[in-house]
């Protein structure tokens, strides 16, 4: 049964397990979207096992294979539907964990992140990759602040909470939460 379909995969579930499928792509060049595809799929079962090596509650990924996933269905509430205060300090936390494994979401959405036996859980590490730089953590959190600011309420609270979360994770938090600024002042100009 589909449960889900974005621009690189489907996303299908099959006797209580998610499969994710990257589906070939007829603008690419044949050998040049294989080899997408299969990169994309390990490296993102590479990562999803990593951060949850740092602490980072994520699916259990059950099976990989060229172009698909096979990871355990996580029950519980998308982030979107019921985010508070509390949440995204917990939210905070999780990102902070994240950041001091070196990884970056690369898709920090409250779509992309469920609540499920009182743990914040991150799904869809599909354009997740390896990085330390204060630049790219500080546009993890600008995505995620952006979609605060653009879909739910008490934005402004809600960021604060993550704050106070990513600061107690994360040693590096002030550096990366000066660079969302610049990152935010930036925008304004383009």
């Amino acid at each position: 049964m589909e449960i889900g379909r974005g621009a690189e995969a489907v996303i299908t579930l099959e006797n209580g397990v998610v499969k994710k499928e990257r589906h070939a792509k007829s603008y690419r060049q044949p050998a040049l979207d294989e080899r997408i595809r299969q990169e994309r799929t390990l490296r993102e079962a590479r990562i999803m096992s990593d951060a949850r090596r740092h602490g980072v509650l994520t699916p259990i990924i059950c099976d990989v294979s060229r172009f698909e996933l096979k990871m355990e269905m996580i029950v519980g509430e998308k982030l979107k539907d019921i985010i508070n205060i509390e949440l995204s300090e917990m939210v905070g936390e999780t990102v902070g964990k994240l950041h001091l494994g070196g990884i970056v979401h690369g898709d920090l959405t409250t779509s992309n992140m469920m609540l499920t036996r009182g743990k914040i859980c991150l799904i869809d590490f599909g354009l997740s990759f390896y990085e330390k730089t204060v630049e790219a953590q500080g546009v993890d959190v600008h995505v995620y602040f952006q979609t605060l600011e653009s879909t739910h309420d008490q934005p402004e609270e809600l960021m604060k909470a993550f704050v106070a979360g990513y600061t107690r994770a994360y040693p590096q938090a002030e550096a990366v939460l000066q660079r969302v600024k610049e990152i935010k002042a930036r925008g304004r100009y383009l």
